[in-house]
């Protein structure tokens, strides 16, 4: 049957407008900073969950969103109602939960039980009573300060892990005593999730310990359920799932997953946290474990950046400004109560004073696990709003210039290391008899594979390094290498610098690389040195200070790989050898600035790779 046209046309003037694009404004502004933001952050080296709070101030109600009255054109980037958010902002949260309960696997917990039972508990229990104590004489009330007390107890995982793994320091003193702290810290987090549920059912109304039993009772009842179902339907769930070999399938199964344990938890009057908490708990214990990780890992990331784009939106500027002096005496305050009794209680147990002092700076800042206590507890009335703000500001503050405290932290810590005790190997002296031989500086892999071409060739030489367990390996193998620090004029001169025929660094850390160079070139400019670069950037750089030749990793990995493919595909092996020399020579000559200070290797002497 045909409709009238003016009734047709309002139809689709009807289907059209059901799109309304303001519905996903707000997605495509958490996508927009997950997405562009982000990694731009990533480049000038900032922390992601710094650049997400950035991004929430910024953009939030009290940043350009309370502009949108007097510039509407601001609405379509901004977020003017950040109650929109917290839908998914729960959910980063319940994932991050997920998440920890993957990782805390009892073997784990056992392995480091000393410190996350002995260290991480003392930790959170004396930190968290100093500062309820100092906030209950300063006015709050004793439920309130318990609570302040907690959550400015508490550090940020995400961001301390993050650092810790970035600068490879997770397997040492400090790193394993701070990982240990965390983990006790993110054990903590559900009891005083429940606590504050606790507190928001007792508030003002009944015993507070009668209400404890009730709720305990509760609690009990539900998660010996949620454990139960987990016990009995996880495993044939995800060995249905993985036997049909379908990623997508894995995916759906890890998310109903952590949402339904969440669901199902929140149904019995608890966080979703607790019930996605004990979903991940339960699945650590089955051979599932590692592949549900990186299934969830994105996931994760995009809605814990939702969680701390809400924690920028809720600072507020004008609130900040009226309170500059308590809100960065309570900062500086909380880094130095919390740095104390950590410092203290890593030497108890037995931690020298450099990773004692290093693990107290790193863990004395706040977290964002502050931002859930105080504000869950502020919108039930636990903690009064002008309280919250500030606390929450000084966290913000603290965990904004952790990056910072990080960098003086190993700075300190190094100062305060104990003296290395030398093996017997690493104290020998290079020769002095002075022969011209070549200097390799680094006994790693590729200075070991440098080493052993240059004997196989007949051409004398030494290796040098900083690491006296690279040092002592190479001595017992019968191998002419010496410990000591390549950057210092006086022990390359100890070297036989003067007489050395080539310096050939191999190490991978550009600082050293660019010290080394500028030292060696200052006591000789004519001697040959050949380094290796991490990419054409770091080659262009070291072509810049006065390198002959520089061997960036990825070009030459990118021509061995063309090398061995064309031979593969039946292509002459002299066609394809003078194809590469040719194009690493025009690498070359790309990346080699035309006024670059050292002149360039003869092509005899070029070497093809390190």
């Amino acid at each position: 049957m045909a409709g009238h046209p003016d009734q047709l046309e309002s139809q689709g003037q009807s289907v059209a407008g059901t799109v309304d694009p303001a519905v996903y404004k707000d997605a495509v502004v958490v996508l927009a900073t997950a997405g562009v933001v982000v990694p731009l952050a990533k480049t000038l080296k900032v922390n992601s969950i710094i650049a997400f709070i950035a991004c929430g101030a910024l953009l939030g109600p009290f940043g350009l969103g309370g502009l949108v009255s007097t510039i509407p054109l601001l609405r379509t980037v901004t977020v003017s109602n950040a109650e929109a958010l917290a839908g998914p902002a729960e959910l980063g949260v319940a994932f991050l939960l997920f998440v920890i309960g993957l990782e805390l696997s009892f073997e784990r917990l056992m392995t480091m039980k000393r410190l996350v039972f002995g260290l991480g508990l003392g930790q959170v229990g004396l930190s968290a009573a100093a500062i309820g104590l100092i906030a209950y004489a300063l006015g709050q009330p004793a439920t309130a300060a318990l609570i302040i007390g907690f959550g400015l107890a508490l550090s940020s995982t995400a961001m301390i892990v993050e650092l810790l793994a970035a600068k490879k320091r997770m397997t040492t003193s400090a790193g394993r005593a701070s990982f240990a702290i965390l983990l006790c810290q993110d054990l903590a987090v559900v009891p005083l999730l429940f606590l504050v549920h606790v507190l928001e059912t007792q508030n003002g109304s009944g015993s507070l310990l009668a209400g404890l039993a009730q709720a305990f009772v509760q609690a009990a009842a539900a998660i010996a359920t949620i454990v139960v179902i987990g016990r009995l339907a996880l495993k044939p769930l995800f060995r249905l799932v993985a036997s049909t070999d379908s990623a997508e399938s894995f995916m759906a199964a890890t998310l109903l997953t952590a949402l339904g344990t969440g669901l199902i938890a929140a149904a019995a009057g608890l966080s979703m946290g607790l019930g996605a908490f004990i979903a991940g708990l339960l699945l650590a214990e089955t051979e599932f474990r590692r592949a549900v990780e990186v299934t969830i890992d994105p996931f994760k990331s995009l809605l814990i950046g939702v969680f701390f784009l809400t924690v920028g939106m809720g600072v507020n500027p004008t609130e900040i400004a009226g309170h500059p002096v308590a809100i960065l005496s309570v900062a500086v305050g909380l880094v130095a109560v919390k740095s104390l009794i950590i410092f203290v209680l890593a030497r108890r147990f037995r931690l020298n004073a450099a990773a004692a002092l290093e693990t107290a700076l790193m863990v004395s800042p706040g977290g964002e696990f502050a931002f859930v206590l105080l504000n869950g507890a502020s919108s039930v009335g636990l903690v009064e709003h002008g309280a919250t703000s500030i606390a929450l500001a000084a966290v913000s503050l603290t965990m904004v210039t952790l990056p910072l405290q990080a960098r003086f932290a190993r700075h300190f810590a190094q100062k305060l290391a104990p003296a290395v005790a030398l093996p017997e190997e690493a104290k020998a002296l290079p020769p002095d008899d002075r022969a011209p031989r070549a200097i390799v500086v680094g006994g790693g892999r590729v200075g070991r594979l440098v080493a052993s071409m240059l004997e196989e060739h007949g051409k004398s030489h030494i290796v040098i390094d900083s690491d006296a367990a690279l040092i002592t390996a190479q001595r017992r193998a019968g191998r002419p290498a010496f410990y000591g620090d390549a950057t210092q004029p006086e022990f390359l001169k100890l070297c036989g610098l003067e007489e050395a025929t080539a310096l050939i660094l191999t190490i991978d850390n550009p600082r050293a690389v660019d010290a080394t160079v500028q030292a060696a070139r200052a006591l000789r400019p004519d001697i040959v040195i050949v380094a290796r670069a991490r990419d054409a950037a770091h080659a262009r750089h070291l072509y810049e200070i006065g390198v002959n030749d520089a061997v960036p990793e990825t070009i030459e990995a990118s021509l061995q790989l063309s090398e061995a493919a064309l031979v593969g595909l039946g292509v002459p092996m002299g066609l394809v050898i003078a194809s590469v020399h040719e194009r690493r020579d025009g690498f070359r000559a790309q990346l080699k600035p035309a006024g670059a200070a050292a002149r360039a290797l003869p092509r005899h002497a070029r070497s093809r790779r390190l």
